[in-house]
Order: structure tokens, then C-alpha cells, then sequence
């Protein structure tokens, strides 16, 4: 079933490529239509938006645990609205759409699907995606304003996926940085060569930025496996060159801090420990993984005049912003 899927994905993407008279030029093939302040307008828009986009995306919906099926670019405008603020600058926006367009591309290529019948979940192990009732329901009298804005952002990318050696990239993003990006080799398993740490000084801006989380010594202990014998001011640890913590060590036990982050559900793995009494205190700086593109970061970025590729190639080191037809034509050769 997975490789049908592809291989008709393929095939589809390669017959977008005869149609173009020249293939540096995919301009038309791709827009997204732009919202109206009409909502009786919206049906037309659909149509439209499928005879814009190259594929469909079937998003099993984590609520109902029904499939959705709905075209790329109408995918990626939701998922922009359900990851980012829309009060953003119109520049991150676009960055953000660039990015989910071409973590979908890479995940239909190359990602196991999570059924027979979706390729994708609506969570965070993918991308977030809430549908057009969902996103009525959390926006009310503003929906119609906020997703023109969206799709603003969408149509300005039309088309456009970020490339490494002629491939979609892995388009890692999160919300706030701690003054810096991480090295992917850092936080996971395997070092990728254009997800290096980078300086991201506007991040102090987020309300993520800081944050606190006080446990129990004696729940840090049972968590951990371990026994304190004294003051957690007896540990150490060691800093990633993005200045988060790579390894903690109590006594003759280590610990990794994603290890810690993810035990104790902290805001990122840069964090100091104090003990108080019976109590730990895990301050915290910036939100998430931290590997790929700082959203924050990207619209401090954009307050400052930089555009969504100036952003791109900021957090997505010697990446290219690449045709989506002609990039995919290349994998689908190297395929056969």
C-alpha cells in the first residue's frame, strides 16, 4: 500500500512536469485562493484549491478517527493557522507555510503512513491541522479576516519547497529558542547537516521564554531511579553548543536532558536545578525541541525587515528554495 501511494505520487508529479512549457516556471499551477469576506464564495474556493494543488493529503483526525481528504495547499493553510499566531508578521507566516509544505512532501515520499487510509495524523507527530469548522469555531467573527491572511502567506509560497542536495529537507520547527537553535545530533540520534545551532536573539520577545516547574525531591528521586544522599546541588552537567544541557549527572547515574525534559515534561532541555527544602525547581529557557526553525525567532526576524527567505536560510543552514514540480520530478527519477 505504501509504495502504491508513492509510486502513483510520483506519477501524478511527474505528469505536472510535461504540462509546463518551461521548468523554472510553476507559478500558476500552484496558487491558493485567497479568502473572501463572503462565506457563500467558500465552495467555489475549494475547487479551486484542488485544481491548484498536485496531491491530496488524508488526515486521520485524532477526535473522530475519521480521514479527511483535502488538497495540498488548502492542507497547508490549515496547518499554518493551527501551528502559528495569526497575529504574526506576514513574513513568519510564509516561512511557516514553506515549512509545512515541505514537511508534507518529504513525509509523502518518504514517511510510512499511519493507515491504509491516512497518510497523516492532525497532531503534533506530524503537523497540527484543524478544518475549517474548527478553526470558525476558535476564531468566530475573525475567521474569514485571519484566513485571508493565511492564505496570503500560502499563495506568496506557492509551489515552493526547501531542498538540500536536490531534496526536500526534514523542516523541523518549534516555537521558542533560548537565544539559540540545537544541532539535530545534539537532541536526536543523528546529526543533519543544515540543522545546526544558530544565534536567535529575538526569542526573548515570546511569553514562552521563561518558565519554572517544581517538583518534589522525592518524586525526582522515584522518576529518576535514584537516590539524592544530599543537596542536587552535588550534580553536574554539561552544555550542547547550543547551550541547553547534554548531560546531567547525580552521582554515578547520567542522564540526558532531553531525558530530564521529557521526564518531567519541561519547556525545553536548558534548564538549571535548585533544590529549596523538600523541593526541586527547574527554571527553564525557551519552548520546545529547539532544532530547525524558531517560530518566535522567525517573527522577531520578520519585525525586523528580513523576508520568509532571508528567515529560511537563517534557521535552514545551505538549504535552496526549490520548485516543488521540478524537485520531486528528481526524486521520482532517482526512484526508478
Amino acid at each position: 500500500m505504501k509504495k502504491n501511494n508513492r509510486t502513483g505520487l510520483m506519477v501524478v508529479l511527474g505528469l505536472m512536469i510535461t504540462i509546463l512549457v518551461l521548468p523554472t516556471l510553476i507559478v500558476i499551477p500552484f496558487t491558493s485562493p485567497a479568502d473572501t469576506s463572503e462565506v457563500e464564495e467558500a465552495e467555489p474556493q475549494e475547487k479551486q484549491g484542488e485544481e491548484e494543488s498536485p496531491f491530496l493529503v488524508k488526515v486521520l483526525r485524532s477526535q473522530t478517527d475519521q480521514v479527511e481528504e483535502v488538497p495540498l495547499e488548502t492542507y497547508v493553510a490549515r496547518v499554518v493557522a493551527s501551528e502559528m499566531p495569526v497575529n504574526f508578521e506576514l513574513e513568519a507566516l510564509k516561512a511557516q507555510a514553506l515549512a509545512a509544505r515541505t514537511y508534507i512532501t518529504r513525509h509523502m515520499i518518504e514517511g510510512a503512513q499511519v493507515s491504509e487510509a491516512a497518510d497523516v495524523s492532525d497532531t503534533v507527530t506530524h503537523q497540527v491541522y484543524k478544518n475549517e469548522d474548527e478553526l470558525r469555531g476558535q476564531w468566530q467573527d475573525a475567521f474569514n479576516s485571519n484566513m485571508e491572511k493565511i492564505e496570503q502567506a500560502v499563495k506568496a509560497t506557492q509551489g515552493e519547497i526547501i531542498t538540500y542536495d536536490h531534496k526536500p529537507i526534514t523542516a523541523s520547527f518549534f516555537s521558542t529558542s533560548n537565544g539559540y537553535t540545537e544541532n539535530a545530533g545534539d537532541y536526536w540520534e543523528h546529526d543533519i547537516p543544515y540543522l545546526q545551532s544558530v544565534e536567535s536573539p529575538w526569542d526573548e520577545d515570546s511569553p514562552k521564554f521563561a518558565d519554572q516547574k517544581i517538583v518534589s525531591t522525592a518524586e525526582l528521586e522515584q522518576t529518576l531511579g535514584i537516590a539524592m544522599n544530599g543537596s542536587i546541588q552535588t550534580s553536574t552537567m554539561t552544555k550542547t553548543e547550543g547551550n541547553r544541557v547534554d548531560e546531567v549527572h547525580f552521582g554515578s547515574q547520567t542522564f540526558s536532558g532531553r531525558e530530564i525534559r521529557e521526564k518531567f515534561g519541561l519547556s525545553s532541555s536548558d534548564f538549571t536545578i535548585e533544590q529549596k527544602g523538600d523541593h526541586v525547581i527547574f527554571t527553564t529557557k525557551g519552548y520546545g525541541h529547539g532544532v530547525g526553525m524558531s517560530q518566535y525567532g522567525a517573527n522577531g526576524m520578520a519585525k525586523t525587515g528580513k523576508n520568509y527567505k532571508d528567515i529560511i536560510h537563517h534557521y535552514y543552514q545551505d538549504t535552496e528554495i526549490s520548485p516543488l514540480s521540478t524537485q520531486t520530478a528528481l526524486l521520482s527519477s532517482a526512484a526508478e
